[in-house]
């Protein structure tokens, strides 16, 4: 039960008075005055941590240095204390082999920071992929009452008068320049136009689908998820999110009071029906779990049976976010699905006060063609399946409306295996493969372990030859995650990965593989003696790490269908507050 006057958490750090009634608080406050505060400053004020992502190298965020400044002004209109901390920065765009690896690493640290330090509320600020599930899991773990504030997207790209999507046209021309269609120049060119301002990537790749789920779960102020990095209504954003984190802080009320099991069947359906990344899953189903809700891959798929596509957006459709921003945003497509019927629960509160539903009743759509109508959706059902078979007896996705040619969505076909994404690499354009419009396509050892940390590989590349033939599309399997961003018939997320002897280590190169989307299948097809043979001669690899955290992460980390978290992290158990005398 909450009150509008909670015990203030920092109290027992700071105490009162000048000496703060026992010599820690004593020790604590006159620290306080060496970094510069004077007691009126904080004495009695919620305490709220900005954790920031912010880094020289990393593009998405590059702004949130200046945004900190103007959460840190809300705060202190609301009558709070602000104090920034920086966290790990995971960038999608630089960090190797790839920023899924640290995610949890940022989870550990956002919880633990929220724990061990005199901390009422919190703003956590990130964007750029992994930055959204990661702090989100560490302030449900931490349970506090928290707020995102995200980074908001880059504006639309330009080629030659022709919009660009960050990702997705990356993919389209660089297979154009490989086919030979467009020159060195031309490419240098897309490069440049590409990503032309602050924030995370326009299309609707993993970060505006993650910036979208924390908002529809009620722990982003409403209308702020897809709001341009660079618009203006972005800095009365962080100001007002730093007012609403002292109003939440003095309320007690804490982030996991938003975080049930409706939230996150309204985060599922806004996926779906966004046409968002495949990477939701893995993180939906971690975040989840660290808010005490059980929620699987199976959730998903029935979601997505029911509930239609509603976004023409990029990789799957037409548009950018700026469009989809200025079309009404997230709020106005919110109020379009819950004319679904069961779509969304909007009684859920929101932690900017009221139901969820009140915010988005009443936003208007300014642009059908941008957010469809039910009556007339980009897809009558999600475009996400989860697969079931022998090659993945505890699932695979695969994210159908992005294939770029649907007779494969029933398809069979011979494999041909790529055992790294090295090998790949170096030989997906030898014609020794023989790799033909009618092959499958298989790279293994690209999962949790085997990656190591699950790379964006699973938009496994087209032969060269076969790109100036004009093939666009290959079925492609893997225990890999793809980009948001990317395209094609791809089978992800394989699990068990073949790094742990799951069904994918037995593949050989001629081995038919059978994808059939609308029975929700994939089959290996090779008889059970004969896998079980290839089981028994199968041979675990080296473990990529010795020591570090590697090593922890290859210990502890749980598969792609049990969202990819440490298995001490996901459980429930105590964590005592630390005892600040």
């Amino acid at each position: 039960m909450t009150t509008d006057s909670a015990p203030l958490r920092s109290a027992g750090w700071f105490g009162e008075g000048a000496t703060g009634g026992h010599l820690r608080a004593f020790s604590h406050r006159s620290r306080l005055a060496q970094l510069g505060y004077e007691a009126s400053e904080y004495e009695g004020k919620p305490v709220i941590a900005i954790l920031n992502t912010w880094s020289d190298i990393n593009p998405c965020h590059m702004h949130l240095r200046e945004r900190a400044e103007q959460v840190k002004r809300g705060v202190w209109q609301a009558g709070g204390f602000p104090l920034e901390f920086p966290v790990s920065t995971l960038s999608e765009t630089f960090q190797k082999p790839t920023p899924m690896l640290y995610r949890n690493m940022l989870a550990m640290e956002a919880e633990e920071l929220l724990r061990s330090y005199p901390v009422d509320g919190a703003v956590l600020m990130g964007g750029c992929d992994k930055t959204t599930p990661a702090l989100l899991m560490g302030a449900a773990s931490a349970d506090v009452p928290a707020l995102f504030l995200p980074a908001g997207p880059m504006l639309r790209g330009n080629f030659r008068g022709e919009p660009l999507g960050s990702g997705t046209d990356l993919w389209k021309y660089w297979d154009e320049h490989r086919a030979g269609r467009i020159g060195d120049c031309d490419l240098a060119e897309v490069g440049c136009g590409l990503a032309r301002s602050p924030g995370h990537c326009m299309t609707m790749g993993t970060a505006s689908t993650m910036t979208s789920v924390a908002e529809v779960l009620g722990v982003c102020l409403p209308g702020f998820a897809s709001i341009p990095a660079v618009d203006s209504a972005h800095h009365r954003m962080a100001v007002r999110t730093g007012m609403r984190a002292v109003e939440l802080a003095r309320e007690g009320r804490r982030i996991t009071e938003f975080l049930g099991r409706e939230a996150f069947e309204d985060a599922a359906a806004t996926v779906i029906a966004l046409g968002g990344s495949t990477n939701a899953l893995i993180h939906l189903v971690a975040m989840a779990g660290r808010a005490g809700v059980a929620f699987t891959l199976d959730d998903f798929d029935a979601i997505s049976r029911r509930v239609p596509v509603l976004a023409d957006l990029r990789p799957s459709g037409r548009f950018l976010m700026e469009d989809f921003y200025y079309a009404g945003g997230l709020q106005a497509f919110l109020a379009e699905l819950a004319r679904v019927p069961g779509a969304l629960h909007p009684d859920r509160p929101s932690a900017a006060g009221g139901t969820v539903a009140e915010h988005w009743s009443g936003a208007a759509v300014h642009r059908r063609e941008v957010i469809r109508s039910v009556d007339e959706p980009f897809s009558e059902d999600g475009g996400v399946a989860v697969l079931r078979g022998n090659l993945c007896p505890d699932g695979a996705v695969i994210k159908y409306i992005a294939s770029q040619k649907p007779s494969l969505l029933k398809h069979t076909g011979p494999a041909v295996v790529f055992d790294s994404y090295a090998e790949l690499r170096a030989g997906i354009d030898d014609p020794a493969h023989a790799i033909t419009a009618e092959t499958v396509l298989v790279l293994r050892g690209a999962g949790p372990i085997g990656g190591p940390g699950m790379p964006e590989y699973g938009m496994l590349p087209i032969p060269k030859y076969l790109l100036e033939a004009g093939v666009t599309d290959l079925v492609r399997i893997s225990d890999a995650r793809m980009s948001g961003t990317s395209y094609g018939t791809c089978v992800l997320h394989v699990a068990p990965e073949s790094h742990v002897g799951g069904p994918l280590a037995l593949v050989r190169t001629g081995d038919p593989i059978t994808l059939d989307v609308a029975a929700r299948t994939l089959t290996l097809e090779v008889p059970d003696e004969e896998l079980a043979r290839r089981k028994a001669a199968w041979q675990r690899p080296e473990p990529h790490f010795e020591r570090g955290y590697g090593a922890l992460y290859q210990a502890r980390v749980t598969q792609a269908d049990q969202g990819c978290d440490f298995d001490f992290l996901a459980r429930p158990g105590r964590n005592p507050q630390p005892d600040p005398h």
